[in-house]
Protein backbone atom coordinates (compact mmCIF):
# COMPACT_ATOMS: atom_id res chain seq x y z
CA UNK A 1 0.00 0.00 0.00
CA UNK A 2 2.32 2.43 0.76
CA UNK A 3 3.54 2.12 -2.83
CA UNK A 4 0.41 3.48 -4.25
CA UNK A 5 1.21 6.06 -6.69
CA UNK A 6 -1.87 7.51 -5.26
CA UNK A 7 -0.40 7.71 -1.58
CA UNK A 8 2.79 8.74 -3.04
CA UNK A 9 1.10 11.75 -4.91
CA UNK A 10 -0.63 13.06 -1.70
CA UNK A 11 2.50 12.76 0.67
CA UNK A 12 4.45 14.94 -1.97
CA UNK A 13 1.61 17.32 -2.42
CA UNK A 14 1.02 17.78 1.27
CA UNK A 15 5.09 17.83 1.54
CA UNK A 16 5.05 20.94 -0.94
CA UNK A 17 2.15 22.37 0.68
CA UNK A 18 3.98 21.92 4.24
CA UNK A 19 7.40 23.68 2.55
CA UNK A 20 5.09 26.73 0.91
CA UNK A 21 3.82 27.50 4.49
CA UNK A 22 7.17 27.55 6.39
CA UNK A 23 8.85 29.90 4.54
CA UNK A 24 9.23 33.15 6.46
CA UNK A 25 7.52 35.07 3.28
CA UNK A 26 4.20 32.86 3.39
CA UNK A 27 4.05 33.36 7.00
CA UNK A 28 4.74 37.22 6.54
CA UNK A 29 1.79 37.49 4.46
CA UNK A 30 -0.55 35.38 6.55
CA UNK A 31 0.24 36.94 9.99
CA UNK A 32 -0.36 40.82 7.95
CA UNK A 33 -3.35 39.42 6.38
CA UNK A 34 -4.63 38.05 10.36
CA UNK A 35 -3.86 41.46 11.24
CA UNK A 36 -5.64 43.30 8.55
CA UNK A 37 -9.05 40.90 8.55
CA UNK A 38 -8.80 41.53 12.90
CA UNK A 39 -8.49 45.87 12.53
CA UNK A 40 -11.04 45.56 9.80
CA UNK A 41 -13.36 43.68 12.30
CA UNK A 42 -13.15 46.09 15.19
CA UNK A 43 -12.25 49.19 12.92
CA UNK A 44 -15.63 50.93 13.61
CA UNK A 45 -15.01 50.57 17.64
CA UNK A 46 -11.10 51.90 16.89
CA UNK A 47 -12.12 54.37 13.95
CA UNK A 48 -14.65 56.05 15.65
CA UNK A 49 -18.19 54.74 13.51
CA UNK A 50 -19.95 52.53 15.15
CA UNK A 51 -22.73 54.65 15.41
CA UNK A 52 -23.08 53.65 11.32
CA UNK A 53 -24.34 50.47 12.07
CA UNK A 54 -24.89 49.01 8.23
CA UNK A 55 -21.35 49.61 7.90
CA UNK A 56 -19.96 48.81 11.22
CA UNK A 57 -21.66 44.94 10.83
CA UNK A 58 -20.48 44.90 7.32
CA UNK A 59 -17.04 46.05 8.85
CA UNK A 60 -17.11 42.80 11.36
CA UNK A 61 -18.39 40.06 9.19
CA UNK A 62 -16.24 40.96 5.92
CA UNK A 63 -13.13 41.38 8.64
CA UNK A 64 -13.51 37.78 10.33
CA UNK A 65 -14.30 36.35 7.03
CA UNK A 66 -11.18 37.75 5.62
CA UNK A 67 -9.00 36.53 9.03
CA UNK A 68 -10.08 33.46 8.26
CA UNK A 69 -9.58 32.82 5.11
CA UNK A 70 -6.38 34.15 4.46
CA UNK A 71 -5.06 32.84 7.95
CA UNK A 72 -5.32 29.41 6.82
CA UNK A 73 -8.54 28.52 8.09
CA UNK A 74 -10.18 26.43 5.68
CA UNK A 75 -7.05 24.36 4.83
CA UNK A 76 -3.43 24.34 4.37
CA UNK A 77 -2.61 23.35 1.16
CA UNK A 78 -1.56 26.10 -1.32
CA UNK A 79 -3.72 24.26 -4.04
CA UNK A 80 -7.00 25.20 -2.51
CA UNK A 81 -5.79 28.50 -1.19
CA UNK A 82 -5.23 29.85 -4.63
CA UNK A 83 -9.14 30.35 -4.58
CA UNK A 84 -9.25 31.64 -1.58
CA UNK A 85 -6.69 34.20 -1.72
CA UNK A 86 -9.15 35.76 -5.30
CA UNK A 87 -12.05 35.58 -2.32
CA UNK A 88 -9.46 37.63 -0.39
CA UNK A 89 -9.22 40.15 -3.04
CA UNK A 90 -12.50 40.62 -3.42
CA UNK A 91 -13.17 40.89 0.13
CA UNK A 92 -10.30 43.88 -0.08
CA UNK A 93 -12.35 45.58 -3.00
CA UNK A 94 -15.18 45.24 -1.04
CA UNK A 95 -14.01 46.89 1.44
CA UNK A 96 -12.98 49.64 -0.72
CA UNK A 97 -16.37 50.21 -1.74
CA UNK A 98 -18.29 49.41 0.76
CA UNK A 99 -19.03 53.37 1.87
CA UNK A 100 -20.70 53.83 -0.65
CA UNK A 101 -22.73 50.88 -1.48
CA UNK A 102 -24.09 49.51 1.93
CA UNK A 103 -27.60 51.37 2.86
CA UNK A 104 -28.28 54.32 4.71
CA UNK A 105 -25.57 57.34 4.52
CA UNK A 106 -22.68 56.15 6.07
CA UNK A 107 -19.79 57.52 3.89
CA UNK A 108 -17.91 60.29 5.86
CA UNK A 109 -14.48 61.31 5.59
CA UNK A 110 -13.80 58.63 8.61
CA UNK A 111 -15.45 55.74 7.09
CA UNK A 112 -14.29 56.68 3.40
CA UNK A 113 -10.59 56.66 4.82
CA UNK A 114 -10.43 53.96 7.17
CA UNK A 115 -12.05 51.50 4.23
CA UNK A 116 -10.08 52.56 1.29
CA UNK A 117 -6.68 52.33 3.39
CA UNK A 118 -7.88 48.47 5.12
CA UNK A 119 -9.41 47.53 1.60
CA UNK A 120 -6.38 48.65 -0.55
CA UNK A 121 -4.05 46.66 1.94
CA UNK A 122 -6.53 43.57 2.09
CA UNK A 123 -6.16 43.46 -1.54
CA UNK A 124 -2.90 43.54 -1.99
CA UNK A 125 -2.45 41.07 0.62
CA UNK A 126 -4.61 38.73 -1.20
CA UNK A 127 -2.93 39.65 -4.27
CA UNK A 128 0.54 38.19 -2.44
CA UNK A 129 -1.33 35.27 -1.17
CA UNK A 130 -2.67 34.41 -4.33
CA UNK A 131 1.17 35.43 -6.62
CA UNK A 132 2.99 32.18 -4.18
CA UNK A 133 0.18 30.08 -4.56
CA UNK A 134 0.54 30.37 -8.29
CA UNK A 135 4.45 30.40 -7.64
CA UNK A 136 3.86 27.13 -5.57
CA UNK A 137 1.73 25.28 -7.64
CA UNK A 138 3.50 25.42 -11.00
CA UNK A 139 6.99 24.85 -9.34
CA UNK A 140 4.71 21.11 -8.01
CA UNK A 141 4.29 20.87 -11.47
CA UNK A 142 7.35 20.51 -12.92
CA UNK A 143 8.01 17.57 -10.80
Amino acid sequence: METHPDIIDMRNRHEMAERATSTPRAQAIETLALLTGVYLAASPWIAGFSGLSTLAVNNLIVGIAYAVLMSGGFGRAYERTHSMAWAACALGAWTIVAPWVVAGDVSTTRTVVNNIIVGAIALLLGLAASAMSGERSSRGEDR
